[in-house]
Formats: C-alpha cells, sequence, structure tokens
C-alpha cells in the first residue's frame, strides 16, 4: 500500500460502510467499541446497520451524488460484501481511501477471474472450464466428467447461481435454468470436509490468522462452524499459509476469508480452495464470544491502520445459524447455559435469510 494512501484514524474520526446488513452492523459495533464512529450507505431502508449508528445514506450504490455527500463526511471507506459496484468503490477512492483496494473486487467479483488468480499463485483447486454456451458446456463435461459444478461468473452466495449436473441432466435444460451469458464448470471434489480460514492483513503487510474453521451446510446455507477443525496440525498450517499467500498477493488491508475443501489423496489429505470473500465472513462469527479478539475487530484495527490483535482462542466453540423461522426460537438459546445470542433486528422470518446465530464456547482444559 502507498504511502500517500496510508491511513492512520484516531478516536472519534469516521469509517463510511458500504452495505448495511448483519456484516455492517457487527462491523460498527466493533467500531464503537473502539471510539471509532461509522456511516451506512445502503439502498435498503431496513438495513439492520442503520439501527446502530447516528448517520446512514439511503441510496442507490450508482448515486453519485449521494455517494459524494457520503465520502466527504467519512475518513475512510471500506465493505460489508463483495457485490458493491466496483465503479462505485472506484468513485469514493478517487476522495478517500478504500480498503480493501476496490480492484480486489474485479479479481473476487469474477469467479473465473479467481480462479485464475489463485492458481496463478501455485495453489490447488478443483479442475474448471469457462463456459458461454450450452455447447460450451457440452464439451466442458468431456474434460470435466460428471457430477460436475457449474457456476455463474457473477453474483452468487448461499448456493445461488449454481447447480451440480449430473447424469441424465440436460446439459441444454441445465444451461437455460441457470440463465446467465457465462459461466464455469468445476469437477465435483469429494471432500472431506470444509473449512474455512479468516484473515487479517495490515497495512504494513502483517497477517494474523484465527484457528481453522470447519464448517457444515444445510440447503446451500452455512449451519454450524465448529473450531478447532478437525485435521491434523500440518494441513492446518497449511491452510493458515495459503490465507497468508493469498492476502498478501492481493496486497490486501482488512480481513480475507479463504474456504477451501479437505480432499483425502493418494498421499493424504490435500487442500483444495473453494472460493475468497474479501469480508469478514458467516464462518467467523464465533470470533465474537470465543475469541480475545473477533473478526469485526480485526477488519477495523486494520482500515483504521491500527495494530492488529493477536487471536487467542478461548475454547472449543460452535456457532449456530439461526436461519428464517429459526429465530422464532431464541427465547430457548437464552435459556442455555455459555451460550451467547445474536439477533440482528431483520424483518419477519423468511427462508433462507440469515436471522440470528448464537456461539457456544467450551473452555478448554
Amino acid at each position: 500500500m502507498s504511502g500517500s494512501r496510508r491511513v492512520t484514524l484516531k478516536p472519534g474520526d469516521t469509517i463510511g460502510i458500504l452495505g448495511g446488513g448483519q456484516l455492517g452492523r457487527m462491523l460498527a459495533l466493533a467500531a464503537a467499541r473502539l471510539g471509532l464512529r461509522c456511516q451506512v450507505f445502503s439502498p435498503d431502508p431496513d438495513s439492520p446497520a442503520f439501527d446502530v449508528v447516528q448517520n446512514a445514506t439511503c441510496a442507490e450504490y450508482a448515486d453519485v451524488e449521494a455517494l459524494e455527500l457520503f465520502v466527504a463526511d467519512v475518513d475512510v471507506v471500506t465493505y460489508e460484501f463483495e457485490n458493491i459496484p466496483a465503479a462505485t468503490a472506484m468513485v469514493l477512492a478517487a476522495r478517500r481511501p478504500v480498503l480493501p483496494d476496490y480492484r480486489i473486487l474485479e479479481t473476487v467479483q469474477d469467479r473465473l477471474v479467481e480462479k485464475n488468480f489463485v492458481s496463478g499463485l501455485g495453489i490447488g483447486t478443483a479442475t474448471y472450464v469457462d463456459v458461454a454456451s450450452a455447447q460450451a458446456l457440452r464439451e466442458a463435461i468431456k474434460i470435466i466428467g460428471l457430477p460436475a459444478v457449474i457456476k455463474t461468473i457473477r453474483f452468487g452466495y448461499d448456493g445461488k447461481g449454481q447447480a451440480i449436473i449430473r447424469e441424465g441432466d440436460d446439459p441444454g435444460q441445465v444451461w437455460d435454468d441457470l440463465g446467465t451469458r457465462s459461466a464455469i464448470v468445476e469437477a465435483f471434489v469429494p471432500f472431506e470436509r470444509e473449512i474455512s480460514v479468516i484473515a487479517a492483513r495490515g497495512a504494513d503487510g502483517g497477517v494474523e490468522c484465527f484457528d481453522v474453521t470447519e464448517n457444515e451446510h444445510r440447503d446451500h446455507i452455512l449451519k454450524y462452524s465448529r473450531v478447532p477443525a478437525v485435521i491434523p496440525d500440518t494441513l492446518a498450517a497449511q491452510a493458515r499459509d495459503i490465507a497468508k499467500k493469498i492476502a498478501t498477493a492481493l496486497d490486501y488491508v482488512g480481513v480475507l476469508t479463504v474456504e477451501m475443501f479437505v480432499v483425502p489423496s493418494a498421499d493424504g489429505l490435500t487442500l483444495l480452495v473453494n472460493e475468497i470473500a474479501p469480508r469478514v465472513h458467516n464462518s467467523g462469527h464465533w470470533t465474537l464470544d470465543g475469541a480475545s479478539v473477533s473478526q469485526f475487530e480485526q477488519h477495523i484495527r486494520a482500515v483504521a491502520g491500527w495494530p492488529l490483535g493477536k487471536p487467542v482462542r478461548h475454547g472449543s466453540a460452535v456457532m449456530t445459524n439461526l436461519i428464517g423461522d429459526d429465530i422464532l426460537d431464541y427465547e430457548k438459546w437464552l435459556t442455555v447455559p455459555g451460550a451467547s445470542v445474536h439477533i440482528y433486528g431483520k424483518g419477519p422470518p423468511r427462508a433462507g435469510r440469515k436471522m440470528g446465530h448464537v456461539t457456544e464456547v467450551k473452555q478448554s482444559k
């Protein structure tokens, strides 16, 4: 990060957050704990992050006038999710530092560019082929084999924009159902478990990683995160090294999440990178209650130009997502000894919507 763009905030300064979901809400709460103010920009008038900040801007990301007024009131800008338009971040970067750098969005918003980036670092991924038509999909299947996974190039999360292709499926119909002009096809990975590494990188290049987390999904949405992951120490060290390598190659400032598959092979267990998330992440929510510093505080420290904390885990932890109607049982969780309940302040529950989470920490012996 060039010296002219280095940021060093002081208590009382303001961080602008693009996006008003639960991640923005928890970032703002972490900033407040450190004496920093936040202003949230979101097009959704019901954004839960609006509830915890004094100043907010409700406008479309393409509203240049609103962006100009927003950026004039903040000292640095960050974002809570990766589907912020890169053009929006570029407009803001002309006035204030945007961290992580807005050009990183151009890498992670495009699955093909992201895969090429990771592969170019010599890091393993599933075999993949880019496709732009039903015929190209048929040819890709000949190379990849079945089952395979097809994913839209852009705007996919929580299982959206992807499908599994199995023997007997009609590739033409799969292509039509996906409703896209560009996609990648990946070989199906017979993984043993899914893990993630939450890494924070400061402007000085220092990187701190949280313990490797093991993740369990239901209907393509994260349901449970458990830490520490049940993997050998040597493999956990490799996972952290992969995250550090990616963060360093991106010249990243902030919290970065790398999702990986643990795959059995003839030589033992190996790791394949699935996706990069340039932000705080659902699988790191356990850090709010289970570590000496949370992923949210680490991100705030990094974009403020402050020293990163050294994460110390308090014990083994399980984070349970409250999805849809799960939130209606919040009173039950309030009676569980040792459970920490986080409710995001969203509207009525609906299927697949993350409404809150619960973390249970067991002290290490």
